[in-house]
């Protein structure tokens, strides 16, 4: 099946990774990246379209999106400006009605408050938020709310929530679960490439619509144990 695929935020690593495996299923790929960062998609030139422009601008996203079936968007809250706000708001409101969205953030993100996290984690949010927000560089409370926004559309969402990550090779699809807190999510661990390659199977699992699946690598040994019980 060729789909048309828009990749909001697609010169970063979790963005190249999600091109080369939209492109290697014979997707067409739409990426959108900052004008600055074009030259990092170099390396696909002459097989995807590249829209330049800040991720949270309407027009370039609604550009963008236009007849697309699905639209991968890494939510990162850099700055202090709304910036994860602003594009999760566009790509809800412009992606066609029937096309998939499926969006990147961490653990951090809860849906239904369920969740349980470690002390590490607790502490690690408790202090960087403040921080990061004081020197103006990032700002967490935009990522949560641009997922409030996006969990509160009747649109085909997904929201996949990932674990600390790594680079290597990829160990194949990771395994997740509803809620961090799980056995299974314990190891806390997930190559990037495969971070990626979720995203982009996501467009066509249909267990995956308005979910928000907490993932983990399936070569962890977590995520080992939980498929021997």
């Amino acid at each position: 099946m060729s789909l048309r695929v828009c990749i909001v935020g697609a010169s970063g690593k979790l963005g190249r990774y999600m091109v080369r495996h939209a492109l290697e299923r014979g997707y067409q790929v739409v990426a959108v990246c900052r004008e600055q960062s074009v030259g990092k998609l170099d390396e696909f030139a002459g097989r995807i379209t590249v829209i330049p422009g800040a991720t949270d601008d309407r027009e370039v996203i609604r550009r963008a999106v236009a007849g697309c079936d699905g639209v991968l968007t890494v939510l990162v809250p850099w700055g202090v400006n709304g910036y994860s706000t602003g594009t999760a708001q566009a790509v809800i409101d412009h992606a066609p009605a029937h096309a998939r969205r499926v969006f990147s953030c961490g653990w951090h993100i809860t849906r239904d408050g369920k969740d349980v996290y470690s002390l590490r984690l607790r502490a690690f949010v408790a202090t960087f938020r403040p921080l990061a927000r004081l020197l103006r560089v990032a700002d967490l409370r935009d990522q949560v709310e641009a997922c409030r926004r996006v969990f509160a559309s009747d649109t085909p969402w997904t929201v996949v929530r990932g674990s600390d990550l790594e680079e290597g090779e990829s160990e194949g699809l990771p395994m997740w679960s509803r809620h961090v807190g799980d056995p299974i999510l314990r190891s806390n661990r997930t190559r990037r490439i495969d971070f990626a390659l979720f995203m982009v199977a996501a467009l066509t699992d249909d267990e995956l619509i308005r979910e928000a699946p907490a993932i983990v690598g399936c070569r962890t040994p977590s995520a080992l144990a939980a498929s021997r019980t």
